[in-house]
């Protein structure tokens, strides 16, 4: 069977799923429900509570570790990533501070970049001695 060039194929629909959410619970929330499977005496109550709410033994295991590292106080820890061991310093109280903060960064900058500069120098020296070129000023005898 010969198919006509006038009849045109079009392939079926897929279907693509749009992909799920992670699901994000307030603190607020994590600290009743822990509050509430902390309540229930009779077995199977966490378990009751667990479906009613849609939550899986794992969330409640790690909020309670996350209430004993004093994690659902207050609002939480409001960024993520590793916490820095050293406090970050205070802001400047007034603009002199901050003038001297910035010229003290600005001279740290300039010592870092002298240094630098000062060890090219030594090896643009080395390097003229071995190469055998006259060095119009050598202060050190580096040859």
């Amino acid at each position: 069977m010969a198919m006509s060039k006038s009849r045109e194929t079009t392939p079926p629909e897929t279907q693509v799923e749009p992909r799920a959410k992670r699901r994000v619970f307030s603190i607020q929330y994590k600290r009743s429900i822990v509050e509430q499977a902390d309540a229930c005496t009779m077995p199977g109550e966490v378990g009751a509570l667990l479906r009613r709410e849609g939550l899986y033994s794992s969330h409640l295991t790690d909020w309670r570790k996350e209430r004993q590292r004093g994690n659902l106080e207050g609002y939480g820890r409001l960024r993520r990533g590793p916490i820095a061991q050293d406090p970050p310093l205070p802001p400047a109280h007034d603009e002199q501070q901050r003038r001297i903060e910035q010229l003290e960064r600005e001279n740290q900058k300039l010592r870092l970049r002298a240094v630098k500069a000062e060890a090219l120098v030594e090896f643009q020296k080395k390097a003229a001695c071995l190469l055998g070129a006259e060095v119009a000023e050598l202060s050190d005898d580096v040859c």
